[in-house]
This record gives C-alpha cells, structure tokens and sequence, in this order.
C-alpha cells in the first residue's frame, strides 16, 4: 500500500499540489484521473521519487519515501516497475533485448538462461511471444505498449506505474492494454498506479480512483459509484466525454 499524506508540492510561487491525502490499495488498479494541468503527473513524479514535495510524506508500506537513505531508496526503486507515456522503448535494442535491460540492470547475480527465462516468461504473458528478434520500429503502437509492460514486470515488481498507457492508441486495443493491466495486477498482486484521463478506462479497470482539480483531492471512489458522484467538478470531468454522456443517457 502507498499513502500520501498531506502533499504539496511548489514550483516557485506556485503550489501545484495542495496538501494532497490519499492511498493506494495493494493488488488493485488504482487510478489517478483529472484534466490536462490538474497535477496529475507532478503527483506521479513525487510518487516515484522524480520529485521532491516541500510538504507532506509518500509512505510505501510504512517507509518514508523521500526521507529513506540512499540505498533504501535504490532498494525501493527496485521494488518498481514503470510503463511510459509512448512506451519509451530503447529503438537501437531487440524487444528481447529491451526487456532483459532491467534484469540486467537490478539481477545481475542470475544466469544468462535464468535471464532469457524470464524474458520469455513475460512476453508470453503479454502475446509478444514470437517478437524477441524484432526492433520497436517493427511493432504496432498496441504492441509497443505490451512490450513496454513486458519490461515493468520483468523483475516482479510490488509496484507498478502507468503514465498514460492508452495515449495514442484506438480504442479497441486501449481496452486489452487496460485488461491487461488489470489482469497482471490481481495476478501478481501488485499495486497498480494509473495516471490517466481515458474515461473508458476509469468505468472499466478503476478500482480505486483518485480524482485531482487544479492540485486539490477531490474525490475519491471507484468504477462502481464514479458515475453516480454528487461531486459537481467530477461529474464536468466524467460526463464531458461522449462514451460517458451516452450512458448517462440511457441511465
């Protein structure tokens, strides 16, 4: 479980996020949703570590992230695994190649076979099993995004981010990312943090979800009682969207 307690975080004069409070539940898809500028992904960068907040505390089971020594922090890093807004593949590396990059990187004690094992293992478990030789240039966008979360879980991590994870892609392969997603995190009981503004995504896999406006916490809730919010700034960010606005009509 994360918790954030009470987070600010200033850019000059500017106070970005205004002593943020909420929690992420372990083994579930916990989504961070907002508008454009909401201070969403400054809450994700204080999150991992990217971002240092002037105010408040981002507890992982208890540990005090940002006040934790060099290499407690290193140690929870490795704890992490990360899938990035464009899926951010090495371009000049086979997806085999790019999915070892972090077991080499964090288990350099396992043997090259136990290596390749598990690269295979996670490209399976992705529907990538035939792409070890093929260079990201080579793939669509939808298997661009399944290799990169190939990589986030090549050495089991406890917790998991995803930033953005549909962002250029069409619909119908947005909805297996987000299945996968969420089938990955109850699999493995990971801890899952979205950060996202795809509204198919926040009434299918949202089974927790914190919602941020101009920095503030807003609301907090889940896929099942998201569309029924008497919150006024929730329901401008829900119902603005055409798939959310015809449900809403046919309620």
């Amino acid at each position: 479980m994360i918790e954030v307690n009470e987070v600010s975080k200033y850019f000059g004069e500017k106070k970005v996020l205004k002593q943020i409070s909420t929690v992420f539940e372990e083994g579930k898809v916990n989504l961070i949703i907002g508008r454009s500028g909401s201070g969403k992904t400054v809450l994700m960068k204080c999150l991992v570590g990217l971002l240092f907040p002037e105010e408040g505390a981002v507890l992982y089971d208890g540990r005090d992230f940002h006040r934790l020594s060099a290499d407690a922090k290193k140690m929870l890093r490795s704890e992490m695994g990360m899938v990035f807004q464009g899926a951010a593949l090495f371009d000049s590396l086979t997806i085999q190649e790019n999915v070892m990059f972090p077991i080499n990187m964090l288990q350099k004690d396992k043997s090259d076979e136990e290596k390749l094992e598990r690269v295979n293992l996670c490209l399976k478990r992705v529907d990538l099993q035939n792409a070890n030789n093929l260079y990201p240039a080579e793939l669509s966008g939808g298997m661009k995004k399944r290799a990169a979360i190939a990589r986030a879980i090549a050495c089991n991590p406890k917790y998991l981010f995803c930033d953005e994870p549909n962002s250029g892609l069409d619909p119908k392969t947005a909805l297996i990312i987000d299945q996968l997603i969420i089938e990955i995190t109850h699999e493995y009981g990971i801890t899952t943090i979205v950060n996202t503004h795809d509204i198919n995504s926040v009434i299918t896999i949202g089974e927790s979800i914190s919602f941020i406006y101009e920095g503030n916490m807003e609301w907090r809730g889940n896929k099942d009682n998201v569309l029924i919010s008497d919150n006024e700034l929730l329901n401008d960010f829900i119902f603005a969207q055409p798939l959310t606005q015809k449900i809403r009509d046919l309620s």
